[in-house]
């Protein structure tokens, strides 16, 4: 492979680019009229401008995207995660072209990115999956007899959606039938799609997934799990590897349903299987995401593993360097603190000049930019600006090492939710590991739970 597209933006297109100049690969990246100054733009070989601010007008427009491949002859296209990366019509064209894309088959993402239809294939796999509807809410009064009959609390979902959207938990009838349509018109708006479905909601519930790698040889590997329950807005903002405070028993059933999901539908590259745990560490199978993840550094960094190069190899047909389950080990803790322009508590976006970004270097720390110093952040797209991971041979020396980084980091100009970080690190439920997807609502309600 010589030269690749890269149909993304942001830290993600950074981090890609970072990979294949390792790897001695061209790469090419489109860009808004919003983003003309960002990083990656300038780390790139070439770049095209593709359109205004707006995704559907920009990012989105598949055709252009395709064009600039063709005119540059880009031998991959790599989607990154978000936007295109799990849009089973883009792979296909890109595909019919006669490019690589990066990434699972196109069958493969379109039975996996429709929840309902994943639901369906893991239970005829065997796989444990959440409590919920097996088809989608055709209406409100389908929704409503689910509900009642599997009782309240319930989850109402998108079931195209992703990233902690199209999500709403619903306590009683009343929240339901308030939160039905809205939630059907946002779906639409963001996914294509107005399908909805519903699963129950599980209390105190932790939320871990599992990298997994499909090799060309049709064997899938696990790259150990990730603990993503710290959320706000049902999506995630510090994910670390390991998971603290697991049973060794419940671990290694939790990587064996992560495998036995992949393999059921002859997985190949890069994805990740997500699951909810419950009080008593049940896990079920809640979705597959066809990509790589926004935290794939921790993993990365307890691995020693490039995983955007072993995309990169599978995607071209090579073997993996490895043969077996038991030659990817593990070393240490890795956390990851997604950096946003947002208030610290109230979680509203703050865009504005970052006239202040920096962030203390060191051994075990990477920090995977999509802004610097000087760039506007603007309204138009997800308000994360960097993402910092730390590395130690232990979580508390992961957490020593977090205190004085979140300490010493100056981002200025604008909000960011550093300071929530900091206050965290003093919160008992953060510290012992023992946390859920709710443990930070709780915290800033001042409930200890």
């Amino acid at each position: 492979m010589k030269k690749l597209l890269i149909a993304n933006r942001g830290e993600i297109a950074l981090r890609i680019i970072r990979t294949c100049k390792k790897m001695k690969i061209q790469t090419v990246v489109v860009y808004s009229e919003a983003d003309a100054e960002l990083p990656y733009i300038k780390e790139a070989d070439k770049a095209y401008l593709i359109g205004p601010p707006q995704v559907s007008q920009s990012y989105l427009k598949m055709n252009e995207i395709l064009e600039i491949a063709k005119k540059e002859k880009a031998d991959a296209i790599h989607p990154g995660y978000g936007l295109l990366s799990e849009n089973a019509q883009f792979a296909r064209m890109v595909e019919e072209a006669g490019i690589i894309f990066i990434g699972p088959s196109p069958a493969i993402i379109e039975s996996m990115g429709d929840k309902i239809k994943a639901r369906k294939t893991m239970i005829e796999a065997g796989v444990p999956v959440v409590p919920g509807q097996e088809n989608e809410s055709a209406d409100l009064e389908a929704a409503k007899l689910f509900a009642s009959e599997a009782g309240y609390p319930v989850m109402l979902k998108a079931s195209n959606g992703g990233g902690g959207v199209g999500m709403v938990r619903c306590d009683n009838e009343q929240a339901l039938t308030q939160h039905f349509e809205s939630t059907k018109k946002r779906s639409q708006a963001y996914f294509g799609s107005g399908s909805l479905f519903i699963e129950k909601y599980i209390a105190n519930a932790r939320h871990i997934e599992v990298q997994i790698f499909g090799d060309t040889n049709g064997n899938v590997f696990h790259l150990f799990e990730r603990n993503c329950s710290m959320q706000r807005r049902n999506q995630k903002i510090i994910e670390e590897a390991p998971s603290p405070n697991l049973s060794q028993s419940a671990r290694e059933n939790i990587l064996e349903i992560a495998v036995l999901a992949a393999e059921s539908v002859g997985y190949k590259n890069a994805g990740t299987i997500e699951m909810i745990v419950d009080e008593e560490e049940n896990a079920y199978f809640l979705e597959m995401n066809t990509r790589l993840q926004v935290e794939h550094p921790v993993t990365e960094m307890i691995t020693g593993i490039d995983l955007v190069e072993w995309q990169i190899n599978t995607a071209q047909g090579l073997p993996l360097p490895i043969q077996d389950q038991h030659e990817i080990t593990e070393q240490g803790h890795a956390i990851e603190y997604r950096v946003y322009a947002e208030d610290p508590f109230t979680f509203i976006p703050s865009p504005g000049l970052l006239s202040e970004m920096e962030v203390s270097a060191g051994e075990g720390i990477r920090v995977d930019y999509g802004y610097q110093k000087g760039n506007k952040v603007t309204p138009f797209y997800d308000p994360m600006i960097a993402k910092i991971i730390i590395h130690a041979q232990s979580r508390e020396e992961c957490l020593e090492k977090s205190k004085k980084v979140m300490k010493d980091s100056k981002i200025e100009g604008l909000k960011s939710n550093i300071p929530l970080f900091t206050a965290l690190m003093d919160a008992e439920e953060f510290k012992r590991g023992n946390y859920h997807t709710q443990t930070l609502q709780n915290i800033l309600k001042g409930e200890k739970k």
